[in-house]
């Protein structure tokens, strides 16, 4: 079936990353060795500290989830190359019952295109075409199931001239002199054939003589087939690279997605489309039956479930679960699944309830980072969404960890880094959008033990600020400044004031505000702004 990928929102704070990551193991832990976790985004300072500290790996970076041909249920037909004769593709294409086949190079890349429709127009010219050119030697043996009589025959690896049948007005005619010489049971058949200057003689059903082993020339070919089918055959042991398609092949990759696939395949009428992969080498064919039910990608979604804050291509994956702790938002799914959200205040809570649940015991490493990841998310037990289960679980993870939550804490919060990172990265390090009745709002939220010293550059955050209202088209945008020591937030805000002033009754002034007790964007502010313009 595929691997499920568990992956938490876009801008990941550490939470959603090690969400993702915990789970992953759980479900890998219990057998089902499909999980892998991933991310959307770009990992923050916090979070990539706290995964180096715990020797860690990081999840895959992955830029969307569209559909793509690597998801398709495309064909493995068996793979040819561009040397072996006719007969051989028209029989496996036969027994297949497939009508085109993709090509190969010796190295595995695509030479052309081979369809029973070269076949059957190169077979009716044959009818009217007596010449053979450059006959592989070894493929006319293999299609006429010969062998060569005169072992001491080493001259040519390939034969050419014209088909000639052994009856008296050929050897009359003149036509034997440098051609291939099919004859039956005849007897001085060779010798006539030697007089006349044949190149290759194949002798169909004959009896052999001892004298023709010891000859050097011509080539003596004897055959169990009778003359009919060899006269026939003869010419599909020719090379199929002589009649496939070699230019203005269209083809696909694996990486190619579903929807500019489609169009390609409106625009053509090939039955059939190679597939290659990175590395340029065939791995199957395409065909418009595939796309019509394509394998969607199957995804674990934690730590969100609002569209907006997803994946790219959400719409077009199978939602297999949700594992999260925000209100409901917008996520639709294509049939009823798991749905596991609870008041608490980090996603890590609820998997390692989870974990406890299913008698699984995550190692020193995992049960670290989680620890982390609910002393991120609750702002070291000081956010209102914390709960006492939070604290629970937090200690409990730490004594398997074998880690202090004060000292890891202390980490978490450091604002090492934060001057040398743009006014952007910093936005964006813990950024969500959202739509509110009809509103889009964009809110951004930093974390630290020192406030001053973002404050500090607040005309370069309102600057990035504008830009990114525009370029979003967001009617508001927020971002919190969250100080454990102060216990409250900082707001810097493009949007009105009059709005700001009814949600948290505090007059704003020059773009700006501070709340005390406000720490979380989840319980403190969206509620506020869903209560205004509800």
């Amino acid at each position: 079936m595929g691997e499920i990928y568990v992956t938490g929102h876009r801008n990941p704070d550490t939470d959603s990353i090690v969400a993702s990551i915990a789970y992953a193991n759980l479900r890998n832990s219990l057998g089902d060795r499909e999980y892998k976790a991933v991310r959307i985004g770009a990992l923050n300072d916090e979070t990539r500290h706290i995964l180096e500290h715990f020797d860690v790996e990081a999840p895959e970076y992955i830029k969307d989830m569209k559909t793509q041909v690597s998801d398709l249920a495309f064909d493995t037909p068996p793979e040819l190359t561009a040397s072996v004769p006719i007969n051989l593709a028209w029989n496996t294409m036969r027994n297949n019952e497939i009508a085109s086949l993709p090509i190969l190079n010796d190295d595995g890349t695509l030479y052309g295109v081979l369809s029973a429709g070269d076949i059957a127009s190169y077979d009716m010219q044959t009818v009217y075409s007596s010449h053979i050119e450059e006959l592989p030697l070894f493929n006319l043996l293999s299609v006429i199931e010969g062998r060569i009589v005169n072992e001491l025959y080493n001259t040519v690896n390939t034969v050419s001239g014209n088909v000639v049948i052994a009856l008296p007005s050929a050897y009359e005619s003149g036509r034997c002199k440098n051609g291939i010489l099919i004859c039956g049971n005849q007897p001085n058949s060779v010798e006539k054939a030697i007089a006349l200057g044949a190149t290759c003689v194949i002798l169909c059903q004959a009896e052999l003589k001892q004298e023709w082993t010891e000859l050097e020339t011509p080539c003596i070919i004897s055959t169990p087939l009778d003359g009919r089918v060899v006269s026939r055959v003869l010419y599909q042991a020719q090379p199929i690279k002589t009649i496939c398609h070699t230019e203005d092949i269209v083809c696909f990759h694996l990486s190619d997605y579903l929807d500019d696939v489609r169009e390609v395949l409106l625009k053509s009428r090939f039955r059939a489309y190679p597939v290659l992969d990175a590395n340029e080498h065939v791995v199957g064919t395409l065909s418009r039956f595939h796309l019509l039910q394509p394998k969607r990608k199957r995804v674990v979604l934690v730590d969100h479930n609002e569209a907006a804050q997803s994946v790219v291509g959400l719409d077009q994956v199978e939602i297999m679960e949700i594992i999260d702790h925000h209100r409901l938002a917008d996520i639709q799914t294509l049939q009823p699944i798991s749905v596991r959200n609870e008041p608490v205040g980090s996603s890590n809570t609820i998997i390692t309830a989870m974990y406890q649940e299913l008698g699984v015991i995550p190692s020193p490493k995992i049960a670290g980072i989680m620890a982390a990841a609910i002393l991120s998310d609750t702002v070291m037990f000081k956010s209102p969404t914390c709960t006492q289960k939070d604290i629970a679980m937090a200690n409990r993870l730490a004594k398997i960890a074998g880690v202090s939550l004060e000292e890891i804490g202390k980490e978490l919060f450091s604002v090492a880094g934060a001057a040398e990172k743009s006014a952007e990265e910093l936005i964006e390090t813990d950024y969500k959008r959202f739509h509110i009745s009809g509103q889009n709002i964009g809110v951004g939220q930093i974390t630290c033990a020192d406030s001053a010293a973002f404050m500090a550059r607040k005309e370069d955050f309102l600057r990035v600020m504008k830009q990114m209202k525009e370029r979003q088209g967001l009617d508001f945008i927020i971002l919190m400044l969250t100080d454990v020591l102060l216990e409250g937030s900082y707001l810097l805000y493009l949007g009105s004031d009059d709005v700001l002033a009814q949600a948290f009754n505090v007059k704003p002034k020059d773009n700006q505000m501070f709340l005390p007790g406000v720490m979380s964007r989840k319980k403190q502010i969206i509620p506020m702004m869903t209560a205004l313009w509800g």
